[in-house]
């Protein structure tokens, strides 16, 4: 390695020792996620987005990573391209469209894992959701992982804080049948970054938990778990249907269970027992019934008995139900007011206003 190189490194890795350190002793209150960046307003996963969810007050940023076919790590909300690039688009790939099964389910369309970086790199970004701003499609490019790190380090530096990634692995067991794993080069990267203690300003997530449980051997690094869900019945119970219904490697195991019994007692004991954080939908802790809200102050109390701090998600402005009157403030009030700890939020500036 040259001797420049070295000194780059090592400069890098004081840097963010001693945010490590700055961010340990930082006193806690609800943490405010820039959700995939900022996708209200701009297309999800792009560095644009990053940039304006740290420009809003985003604690952390989320990267969700999925792998190319050669291995490398590249974020995108799933290893799906139609509805978040141009892929779909691009005469070139048309060839590429395929059939797959993704946790159970037969899914055609196209995947990362059948592209090199190089292809991927050549796709551009779009907003995912038609209801919001599409102006902005086309205009951004795929991201590294590596850049997303990149990025957090330098806004750390430029904005005198500590800006955390929070990675999530995405379908773990899909990567691994494939020959393409991500735990291992997660690892390896936020080795090389400085960012391998507890107190790092990195979380990683998954829905599967045999994988948290093989990262927990590893590493130190704050691990948390997921628990999806599908839908809530009219007297605001939770609805459980594949994939959403238990983590796939339970799936997989030929595990009992759903994921009600993760949020049990002994469902968060034994989360406890490998992650510092569980992050239930937030559907599991308000949901509704003859339009008024059921809180779940016992899940919370519960988890937070066992050490567990809990995070929750997805907050977004555009999709409140009708209790809250157009405010989107006050859903965050009431779940701050539960005592969660943390929130993913696709509108970081109203997440920090809420905070506040």
């Amino acid at each position: 390695m040259h001797l420049t190189r070295r000194r780059l490194i090592g400069a890098a890795a004081a840097t963010m020792a001693s945010a490590t350190l700055a961010y340990a002793a930082t006193p806690r209150k609800p943490l405010i996620v820039g959700h995939r960046g900022a996708p209200g307003y701009l297309p999800e996963h792009t560095i644009p987005g990053y940039e304006l969810a740290i420009r809003m007050g985003a604690d952390f940023i989320e990267p969700d990573v999925v792998s190319t076919s050669d291995g490398h790590l590249i974020v995108r909300h799933e290893p799906l391209l139609s509805v978040t690039t141009d892929v779909a688009e691009r005469s070139e790939f048309a060839d590429r469209k395929r059939t797959r099964t993704l946790d159970g389910i037969q899914t055609t369309d196209f995947f990362t894992c059948d592209f090199t970086l190089a292809e991927i790199k050549t796709l551009r970004a779009k907003q995912a959701f038609a209801d919001r701003d599409q102006s902005h499609n086309g205009q951004y490019g795929i991201v590294t992982l590596q850049e997303v790190i990149d990025l957090a380090q330098a806004k750390t530096r430029e904005v005198g804080r500590v800006i955390g990634i929070y990675p999530e692995v995405k379908h773990s067991t899909f990567h691994r049948e494939l020959g393409l794993p991500i735990e291992d080069k997660l690892l390896d990267m936020l080795r090389h970054a400085g960012m391998e203690a507890k107190s790092s300003p990195v979380i990683i997530q998954s829905f599967e938990t045999a994988n948290l449980k093989y990262l927990r051997a590893k590493t130190q690094v704050r691990l948390m778990q997921l628990v999806d869900g599908s839908d809530t019945d009219a007297k605001g119970d939770m609805v459980l249907t594949p994939p959403s219904d238990k983590p796939y490697d339970w799936v997989v195991a030929g595990r009992a269970g759903n994921n009600l019994d993760q949020l049990t007692p002994r469902g968060l004991a034994d989360i406890a027992a490998y992650a510092d954080i569980v992050a239930p939908w937030k559907r599991y802790l308000i949901s509704f019934s003859d339009g008024k809200p059921r809180l779940n102050r016992k899940l919370i109390e519960d988890a937070h008995a066992l050490g567990l701090q809990v995070h929750t998600w997805t907050m977004r402005n555009d999709r409140l139900d009708p209790f809250y009157h157009g405010d989107p403030v006050a859903e965050y009030r009431q779940l701050f007011a539960m005592g969660v700890d943390g929130v993913f939020t696709d509108f970081p500036d109203t997440g920090v206003k809420a905070r506040a």
